[in-house]
């Protein structure tokens, strides 16, 4: 089930990314810049397939309660340059909250933690997505529906997006003028993906930042005579990475958490739907832990 707009912007932005990977890695190249190894590249699309093929699979349902709602409308937008930015808007903010909640809550964690996996920052880590987001995802954009918007623009909205959202991952653009102070940009995103104490869980909105800065969750990129260079990927690397650790090493790690002998009903929950890094004995740290001990060693 899918829109011709769809398709269309699949059929446009295709040789697109073919172009601008082929463009960064040439750069790259030239510069001596190790952007890209063929494991990791490997991986992105290895995930990339496993999340679209969940999403094709799982795409009726989600749309059969969409329509549902949007049957159920409260509002009708009748003004088409109106209807069309509010739902650009409206997507982005509840996006931001989708992408927020798997940062902080471990559950969604498990799943969303394989696109932080990748210690590189290049286009192709854009596709390195959360394999079974596609799951519970629709479930953040069903006021949506609601509000009077089609399901089909829904996820055209979502899927022009994400178009942007892959732009943003690579290191060879620096600073887009004014455009820092209204849309995420690379030198946003490139916050995000790394594991330096001061930059994680920041930075979480897909084509807007006037959400984090709203919200609190925004760090723009500093220089590294300000601060540590950035470093991707996750605070603790994985040890062994296979196709089945690269997507399920957190929700085996939550389960070896839950068997601690002793532990209260409150503390299990604990392990699986508080922030990541908290543990019943304090032995772990969560990203606001790590950053307050950093802040304290500064000092």
């Amino acid at each position: 089930m899918g829109s011709l707009r769809e398709q269309w912007l699949i059929l446009i932005s295709t040789p697109i990314y073919i172009f601008i990977i082929a463009a960064e890695l040439l750069i790259s190249n030239y510069r001596h810049r190790k952007l890209y190894t063929f494991k990791d590249t490997v991986q992105n699309v290895y995930l990339m397939l496993l999340n679209a093929g969940i999403d094709l699979l799982f795409r009726s349902i989600y749309f059969i309660v969409w329509y549902y709602c949007y049957q159920h409308r409260i509002l009708t937008i009748t003004n088409s340059i109106l209807y069309w930015l509010v739902l650009l808007v409206a997507e982005d903010f509840l996006y931001y909250w989708l992408h927020r909640f798997d940062h902080e809550i471990r559950f969604f964690w498990a799943t969303h933690v394989t696109h932080h996996s990748s210690s590189l920052m290049n286009f192709t880590v854009g596709f390195r997505s959360s394999v079974f987001q596609p799951l519970y995802r629709f479930i953040y954009f069903i006021p949506l529906p609601f509000l009077g918007f089609q399901p089909l623009d829904i996820a055209f909205v979502y899927a022009a997006t994400q178009i942007w959202g892959i732009f943003v991952h690579t290191e060879l653009i620096k600073k887009m003028g004014w455009l820092e102070y209204i849309l995420v940009t690379p030198s946003h995103h490139r916050v995000h993906h790394a594991s330096n104490p001061k930059y994680l869980d920041k930075n979480m909105g897909m084509f807007l930042i006037i959400w984090d800065k709203l919200f609190g969750t925004f760090q723009p990129e500093l220089p590294a005579a300000a601060y540590q260079p950035l470093k991707y990927g996750l605070t603790k690397p994985l040890e062994k990475e296979t196709p089945g650790t690269i997507i399920l090493h957190e929700w085996d790690a939550i389960a070896k958490d839950m068997k601690h002998p002793g532990l209260s009903l409150r503390q299990k929950l604990g392990y699986l739907f508080g922030p990541p890094g908290w543990s019943h004995d304090g032995s772990r740290q969560t990203s606001q832990q790590l950053r307050q001990q950093e802040q304290e060693q500064a000092h």
